[in-house]
């Protein structure tokens, strides 16, 4: 038996923090009691700690990351204990092992994996098994890989009835299995070429098995509002309980739309639509720099785009078409070369930390012309960084009663976001310590009971007698976040311990490397 002694406990209802000790006993915690009042071979001194449930991140792409590093120590060193992977439609099953579409659709927001790809959600299942995981997992089916398996070939077209159909099928099979819901990223190709038909056809399953569709939204730029309507309109014709992901206002122009944006959710709300959404932290986000294309070129493999940008009459298409942006989120006219910048380019590294318009000037270009170079020259990942969004909407977003925690980390590369490592951290740090925003008890429940609830999970999100002993213990005054954009990887200070079912993960700055993370089934 364990016993956090003289504990402040935070126990994740949003209810006032109180001193207690908490016994923890063969994975759960089996009782609370007054302060300095438990007796065991195994006390830990909590007296001006705060204990409270591990975080909960609804929204990760650890698919390939928990392969390659089991011990999840990204995770685990900023108190996430669970995690909910398979988000904005990318995923790794269905799919031929080896399939070379896969391979060029996960490794910008995945990373790399040998022959990547399994056949069923089981499969996958059975590879990570072998080698366990730090945190507890659940997981979303991707409806990239749907598209791809059903529709063969080159995905990124209209669906016929019939390969609808089969689409239905492999997510039927998967939920069956297990999976937690449906993700679709409309941004990302293949997703963004399915029609109201093909999402409703799906969306139908889903309703079937009560489960979740978790969506990253055609555009979170000019046309947020429209974006909005259409996800909101197919849960309420479908019934699903949807989950939009990181939400948030792209480009500087667009921040005035942030209360339009959630009035229209609480008017959805108010009207029966079961929605919520989710929020990482920072103005700032990342994702592949291959994205900032416009939608009729990513229709293209790497091969046949750099025969498309070998040519100049294209060069200037693409450009008119990404300076207008109709339609479509248009990154590069959003927020300008200057807040655009690399995070990882393995065919060009030397540029990687240096915005569009610092390479374009080091290299004497446009800007266009330089961004258009480096696509073309790229073998491998690309990743960038770009300023989205300001902190006025971060702060508002954030006190919204419907917003939960996510991540939206990334593991493609050797460098990442710092979202990826010190997210849920940031989050206490920035938004209670620095400028207090909401109350601790307030932003640990939006960490914990709230992604809980939403996933379902009677057992965890909160400290109560016979829930997981999932747990976080931490040094409120000298809790510091010191990660920035060139060094994302910096350990905080402050964290003392992390829990995962019962076991130390991480205590006193030490990873025990232990998997004893459940995967997580609906």
């Amino acid at each position: 038996m364990v016993v956090f002694s003289n504990a402040t406990v935070v126990d994740g209802t949003s209810f006032t923090p109180f001193k207690a000790d908490v016994l923890v006993e063969h994975g759960l915690i089996e009782a609370i009691l007054p302060p300095l009042s438990a007796q065991s071979e195994s006390m830990l001194d909590c007296s001006n700690r705060v204990l409270c449930p591990g975080f909960v991140d609804i929204h990760g792409h650890s698919d390939l990351e928990v392969l390659r590093n089991p011990s999840m120590r990204p995770k685990i060193g900023q108190g996430i204990t669970t995690e909910v992977a398979g988000n904005c439609g990318i995923g790794v099953f269905p799919a031929e092992a080896g399939n070379p579409f896969l391979a060029e659709l996960t490794g910008d927001v995945l990373g790399r994996y040998p022959k990547v790809g399994w056949p069923s959600f089981t499969s996958y299942l059975d590879t990570m098994r072998q080698t366990g995981s730090g945190t507890n997992m659940a997981f979303l089916q991707a409806h990239s890989t749907l598209r791809s398996l059903a529709l063969g070939g080159n995905p990124n077209r209209l669906a016929t009835d019939s390969e609808v159909k089969r689409m239905c099928l492999y997510l039927q099979q998967s939920l069956q299995e297990g999976c937690i819901g449906l993700s679709s990223g409309l941004y990302y190709a293949p997703c963004l070429f399915a029609d109201r038909k093909e999402l409703l056809a799906l969306l139908s399953v889903v309703k079937s098995f009560d489960r979740l569709f978790c969506v990253h939204m055609r555009c979170e730029g000019s046309d947020i509002l429209s974006s909005i309507e259409e996800v909101l309109d197919l849960a309420r014709e479908s019934g699903v309980k949807l989950q939009i992901s990181h939400l948030k206002v792209i480009g500087r122009k667009n921040q005035y739309l942030v209360p339009s944006m959630l009035a229209l959710i609480e008017q959805a709300r108010q009207q029966g639509v079961d929605v919520q959404f989710d929020q990482y932290p920072y103005e700032y986000g990342s994702t592949s720099l291959f994205s900032l294309l416009p939608p009729p070129y990513l229709r293209l493999n790497r091969g046949e785009l750099k025969k498309v940008l070998a040519c100049k009459q294209e060069r200037s298409s693409i450009k008119t078409m990404m300076e207008l942006g109709q339609g479509w989120d248009s990154i590069a006219s959003l927020c300008g070369w200057d807040a655009i910048k690399v995070l990882v380019l393995q065919s060009n590294p030397r540029y990687e930390g240096k915005s569009i318009a610092e390479i374009a000037c080091e290299r004497e270009q446009d800007p266009y012309e330089a961004f258009f170079d480096l696509l073309a020259e790229e073998e491998g990942s690309a990743l960038m960084t770009d300023v989205t969004q300001s902190q006025d909407s971060i702060k508002r977003i954030l006190s919204h009663p419907l917003m939960c925690f996510g991540t939206d980390a990334l593991y493609a590369g050797k460098k990442a976001h710092p979202r990826s490592y010190q997210a849920a951290l940031h989050l206490l740090d920035r938004y209670w310590k620095q400028e207090p925003v909401l109350s601790l008890e307030q932003l640990i429940a939006k960490m914990t009971s709230c992604g809980a609830k939403r996933l379902g999970l009677s057992d965890r999100g909160m400290i109560a007698k016979g829930y997981r002993a999932d747990l976080v213990l931490f040094d409120p005054i000298g809790l510091c976040d010191r990660s920035n954009e060139a060094h994302p990887e910096t350990p905080a200070c402050g964290l003392d311990l992390v829990m995962v079912n019962g076991v130390i993960a991480l205590q006193n700055g030490r990873y025990t490397d232990s998997t004893s993370g459940q995967i997580l089934l609906a």
